[in-house]
């Protein structure tokens, strides 16, 4: 059973209606309590939503003890039913990854699933692992994160500021969505971000051209994860499909939502103190380039309630 989860996680836009059922009928059932694989680990879930889409069935899940934003759309070959084999192939997995932090709860308990404690220490080490690689905290997890997060800070200024309280208002006090695909989109902002450095520099530097490029690599991957309030998850899965990158369809207004999880994302992985620190430069340079081009890449107002998007106008049930 593999962990590859790049189909699951950016879903088909719409539910079958009249196909036929695959060979594969539905296997989980909603409510069902579930084991999940989520990159290298397994986690106990619950299946909360079931749907048949182009013959395959696709399950939402919430991991039991994260929090909401990590629930997803996964294919069946993602889930294992929640029975005392799969516990003990679950337990013998987190010894391969080297994961002792729920010993002291008691680990010769092979035949129960996870404490709810557990479920939040698992938490943790997602949001650990979801960065890159596996570090994690110490047992008491405050220091380390205190003190690696005072390394990473992105002062955001402040008309951008306003401008994440207004996208908050706009999407989950006014149930208003902004219109995709968006122009200038993601891909197009930093295009036109290394014109604008190559000019003010004369010269077209590798370094602001790797950062851009981690800057796309991190929006792609951390968008559906922890970017989207949840009344934008069903335009998501309208129009985000297969191998389409939401660098190509989403503008500045999520990619601002990203600079806000930089400090969190960047605090596990492995940089020297110096590189870091010009890294944060580049990073607040790009913010103030945000700012000086705020009234063309962000929009004043977004559509009015529940705005469908341009992309299929065929939305689901919530």
């Amino acid at each position: 059973m593999g962990s590859s989860s790049k189909e699951e996680t950016a879903t088909d836009g719409d539910t079958s209606s009249g196909d036929n059922p695959p060979s594969n009928s539905n296997l989980f059932s909603e409510g069902e309590r579930v084991l999940a694989y989520h990159g290298p680990r397994i986690y106990e879930a619950k299946v909360q939503k079931a749907e048949l889409r182009k013959k395959e069935w696709k399950y939402f899940v919430h991991y039991l003890g994260w929090n909401k934003n990590w629930d997803e759309w996964v294919g069946a070959d993602r889930l294992m039913k929640l029975t005392e084999e799969n516990v003990m192939k679950q337990q013998a997995l987190d010894k391969k990854q080297g994961v002792d932090k729920s010993s002291k709860s008691g680990r010769s308990s092979q035949s129960k699933p996870k404490s709810s404690a557990d479920a939040k220490a698992d938490k943790e080490d997602l949001k650990n692992t979801a960065p890159k690689g596996r570090k994690r905290k110490s047992d008491s997890g405050v220091e380390d994160n205190s003190s690696m997060e005072k390394l990473v800070k992105i002062q955001i200024p402040s008309t951008l500021k306003k401008q994440l309280v207004d996208d908050w208002d706009f999407v989950t006090q006014q149930d208003k969505l902004v219109k995709l695909p968006r122009s200038p989109n993601v891909d197009d902002i930093l295009t036109k971000y290394l014109e604008y450095r190559s000019k003010k520099d004369g010269i077209m530097t590798d370094s602001v051209g790797e950062i851009l490029k981690g800057i796309r690599c991190y929006f792609d991957k951390a968008l559906p994860v922890m970017l989207l309030y949840k009344k934008e998850r069903q335009q998501y899965n309208e129009v985000v499909h297969d191998d389409v990158s939401p660098s190509t369809i989403y503008g500045a207004e999520h990619l601002l939502r990203l600079f806000v999880k930089f400090p969190e994302l960047l605090a596990y992985v492995n940089i020297e103190e110096e590189t870091l620190i010009r890294l944060q430069q580049k990073l607040m340079d790009f913010l103030k380039f945000l700012q000086k081009n705020q009234s063309t890449f962000f929009l004043s107002a977004y559509d009015g309630p529940k705005g469908v998007s341009e992309g299929k106008g065929k939305g689901k049930d919530d």
